[in-house]
C-alpha cells in the first residue's frame, strides 16, 4: 500500500530517540520532510538525524521544552520559516515515573502532566491555524494504555494521558470541518533502548503473559501506524484510539 505522503511536513516530538526515533525514519523513508523535536537529548536528536540524511531522507532538528508554550511557538516559526507549514503533527513526547501515588508528590504530578497533557495542547494550539487555514492536518497523539484502563503505580501518568485522549477526541469534532483528522494510539509496553533493563530481564516472563501475542513490543511495531493514520489512505478515521499492544487492552 502506497502511502503517497512525499513533500509533506511532519513534526515529531521527542523524535530523536526510542519510539520517536522509528516514526522519524519512517515518515523519511516515505519521503516526508521531517522536523525531529529533541529538548535534553541533543546527540541522540543529531545521530538519529545523521542516519536519515545518509539513508537520503530530509530532516531537520529542534530544540523546545514542549512544556512551554513560548518554546513551542519559537519552534514551529522556525520550522515554518526553514520548511514550511506542518502536515503532521506526532505528539510523541512524554514523562512517565513509576511510583506509589501515596509516595508521589506535586512535583510529579507536574512533571507528567506538563509534559504528556500540557505539551501536547500546546503543540496542538500551535499548529492549528495553519492547519485550519490549509484546510489539511494530520494530528496523532500517543499515549499508553494505562491511560484507558488504568495501572498501579502510574495513576499521574494514566490521567495526563487520559486527558490527551479527550483532548484528540474533542480536537477532531472541531476540526473535522477543516478537513483535519486528529487519533490516538494507545500502546502496550514498548521495548526500547532507554527500557529499564534490569525491571524488564526480573519480569519479562510474567509481562509477556498478559500478552495474546506473547511478547514485548518494539518501535517497529508502533510507527508503520502512525504514519498510515497521516496517509490518504486514513482520510475518514478521526476521533478514534487504535490499540498497538499486542491485545493486552482489547477495550
Amino acid at each position: 500500500m502506497k502511502m503517497n505522503i512525499e513533500g509533506k511536513i511532519a513534526l515529531v516530538t521527542g523524535g530523536g530517540r526510542d519510539i520517536g526515533k522509528e516514526i522519524s525514519k519512517t515518515f523519511a523513508a516515505e519521503g516526508v520532510l521531517v522536523a525531529i523535536n529533541y529538548n535534553k537529548s541533543s546527540l541522540e536528536a543529531e545521530n538519529t538525524a545523521k542516519e536519515i540524511i545518509s539513508n537520503g531522507g530530509k530532516v531537520k532538528i529542534y530544540k523546545a521544552d514542549i512544556t512551554s508554550y513560548k518554546e513551542v511557538t519559537t519552534m514551529i516559526n522556525q520550522i515554518k520559516h526553514d520548511l514550511g507549514s506542518i502536515d503532521f503533527l506526532i505528539n510523541n513526547a512524554g514523562y512517565t515515573k513509576i511510583q506509589k501515588f501515596v509516595e508521589s508528590t506535586p512535583l510529579d504530578w507536574d512533571q507528567q502532566i506538563d509534559t504528556s497533557l500540557k505539551g501536547a495542547i500546546n503543540c496542538c494550539h500551535a499548529v492549528a491555524v495553519d492547519m485550519i487555514s490549509n484546510k489539511f492536518g494530520k494530528i496523532i497523539n500517543l499515549v499508553g494504555d494505562s491511560s484507558r484502563i488504568g495501572e498501579a503505580n502510574l495513576s499521574s501518568t494514566a490521567a495526563a494521558r487520559g486527558g490527551t485522549i479527550a483532548l484528540g477526541k474533542s480536537l477532531a469534532k472541531e476540526f473535522g470541518r477543516a478537513n483535519i483528522t486528529v487519533n490516538t494510539v494507545s500502546l502496550g509496553l514498548v521495548e526500547t533502548a532507554h527500557s529499564d533493563k534490569a525491571f524488564l530481564e526480573n519480569n519479562r516472563e510474567k509481562i509477556i503473559k498478559s500478552y495474546p501475542l506473547k511478547r514485548i513490543g518494539t518501535p517497529e511495531d508502533v510507527a508503520p501506524i502512525v504514519v498510515f493514520l497521516c496517509s490518504n489512505n486514513a482520510s475518514w478515521i478521526t476521533g478514534q484510539v487504535v490499540s498497538v499492544n499486542g491485545g493486552f487492552c482489547m477495550v
